[in-house]
């Protein structure tokens, strides 16, 4: 069952706050089994929820937390800007991060695909986002 605009940018809140407070495995539940995470910067492509799920275990930082910033929506999609806070392990830096993603759901209303972009690369993730 394919999810409103509405019901996409609750299901991305609930996610969000899944992630926030470390619960991996409620936030992993949103994911289609064959769902595929483009990483920005040009990192390779996660594939399926169980390499996703063992991505979201932490390693380089202490805290992370991201705050989602703002919502556009179109068909299946869902544009996002956000803050990402962080403190790095061991280091103890802080730092933000402000980032877009395109979030797109299949018509049993989770996740297929994510893509994450870097503020410099918004041009490109509108691209994606208005395809």
């Amino acid at each position: 069952m394919a999810l409103t605009e509405a019901e996409m940018i609750e299901a991305l809140r609930g996610n969000n706050e899944a992630l926030n407070r470390g619960d991996f495995d409620a936030a992993i539940q949103l994911a289609a089994p064959d769902i595929v995470y483009v990483r920005p910067g040009g990192l390779p492509e996660l594939r399926g929820t169980e390499a996703i799920r063992a991505w979201m275990e932490p390693d380089a930082f202490e805290s992370q937390e991201t705050e989602l910033l703002s919502f556009d929506t179109a068909g299946h999609r869902v544009f996002t800007r956000q803050l990402t806070r962080a403190r790095g392990a061991g280091s103890g830096i802080e730092m933000e991060i402000e980032s877009v993603a395109v979030w797109t759901f299949n018509d049993d209303g989770k996740l297929s695909r994510v893509e994450a972009y870097t503020l410099d690369e918004e041009d490109e993730a509108r691209r994606a986002f208005e395809a």
